[in-house]
C-alpha cells in the first residue's frame, strides 16, 4: 500500500475538485482564507512544473449568498439564477487570489451534453491544453445558468453534481491523479455519522459490489453529492486509468500531503491496463 501512495508524486497531470462546503461558510459567504490556501497551493504545484485542472462547486451557493436568500432555491430557474449570479463572483475571486500567486486563470464552463458529441469533446480537450500549455490554471464547473436536468450525457447520464463532472474532466484530459476534497475525509466501511465502530478505507484496488454497498447517499445541506456520487466519481476515473483520492478540504495542504504519497484520504487504485494504453496512446 504504501509503494501504491508513493506513485502518487509521479503524478504531473493533476485535477482537483472542491465542494461547496470547502470553499464557503454555512451562510454561503466565501472563505477567503480557505480559498487563499488552495491558490497557493496549486500555485506552488505549477511551480514544480505540474499541470493543475481546478474542477470547483459552488455557484449555486454563492449566489445564494450574494443575492441574500434565507435558503437554497427548489426552482430549477431560480438555481439557474442563483448560478449566474455566483459564477461571475467565484471566478473573480479565484482570479483575484490566483493573480497575487502569479498565476493567470481560464473559466470552462462545461455543459451536461458536451461529452455526448464529439466535436465538442474534441474542442473542450484542446482548449484543456492549449491552457495547461501556456502555464494557465483552468478552472471548470458545470454552466448550471444554462444546461436542464433532462439533458443526458451517454453512459454518464447528466453532471448532477462536480464529483462526476471532475471524473469525466480527468478521463478526457488523461489525468494522472484525481483528487476529490469536501467535508468527507475518506470512504468508511459503514457511516461513520450512524456509526461510531466505522473504519476508514486507506486503500481501495477495485470498486466491488461489497464497497459500493458501503456509500451512503447524503450530501450535505450545501452541496449535492455524498459518498455515492464521489464512488461513482472514483469508479468513472480509476476506469479510465486515473488514480482518485477522496480526502477532507478542511486544510488544502493536504494536496501536497496526497501527492507526497501520505496516508490521508482513501485512494482508489487506477485500472493499470488502462492507465499503460493511455501512456502508450500518449507516446505515439
Amino acid at each position: 500500500m504504501v509503494d501504491i501512495r508513493r506513485n502518487l508524486i509521479n503524478s504531473k497531470r493533476i485535477v482537483v475538485k472542491v465542494g461547496t462546503s470547502m470553499i464557503t461558510y454555512d451562510n454561503g459567504n466565501l472563505n477567503f482564507t480557505r480559498i487563499d490556501r488552495l491558490a497557493r497551493v496549486i500555485s506552488d504545484l505549477v511551480n514544480q512544473g505540474r499541470e493543475i485542472v481546478l474542477v470547483t462547486s459552488g455557484a449555486i451557493g454563492v449566489g445564494v449568498g450574494k443575492l441574500k436568500l434565507k435558503e437554497r432555491p427548489k426552482t430549477i430557474r431560480e438555481k439557474q439564477a442563483a448560478a449566474a449570479v455566483g459564477q461571475c463572483e467565484l471566478m473573480h475571486i479565484y482570479s483575484k487570489f490566483f493573480l497575487e500567486y502569479g498565476h493567470i486563470v481560464g473559466q470552462i464552463l462545461l455543459t451536461r451534453d458536451i461529452m455526448g458529441d464529439e466535436t465538442c469533446k474534441e474542442n473542450a480537450k484542446n482548449t484543456f491544453e492549449t491552457l495547461l500549455e501556456k502555464g494557465v490554471v483552468p478552472i471548470v464547473n458545470e454552466n448550471d445558468s444554462v444546461s436542464v436536468a433532462e439533458i443526458h450525457v451517454g453512459q454518464y447520464d447528466t453532471f448532477s453534481e462536480n464529483d462526476t463532472l471532475s471524473a469525466i474532466v480527468s478521463q478526457l484530459i488523461r489525468a494522472d491523479l484525481l483528487i476529490i476534497l469536501s467535508d468527507i475525509d475518506g470512504f468508511y466501511d459503514c457511516d461513520p455519522r450512524k456509526n461510531s465502530c466505522s473504519k476508514k478505507i486507506s486503500v481501495i484496488e477495485e470498486i466491488t459490489p461489497e464497497i459500493e454497498k458501503c456509500a451512503g447517499g447524503v450530501g450535505t445541506k450545501r452541496g449535492t453529492g455524498g459518498m455515492v456520487t464521489k464512488l461513482t466519481a472514483a469508479k468513472i476515473a480509476t476506469s479510465a486509468g486515473v488514480n482518485t483520492v477522496i480526502a477532507s478540504g478542511d486544510e488544502p495542504d493536504i494536496i501536497i500531503n496526497i501527492i507526497n504519497g501520505d496516508d490521508v484520504g482513501t485512494l482508489f487504485v487506477a485500472n493499470k491496463k488502462t492507465e499503460q494504453n493511455n501512456k502508450i496512446t500518449a507516446v505515439r
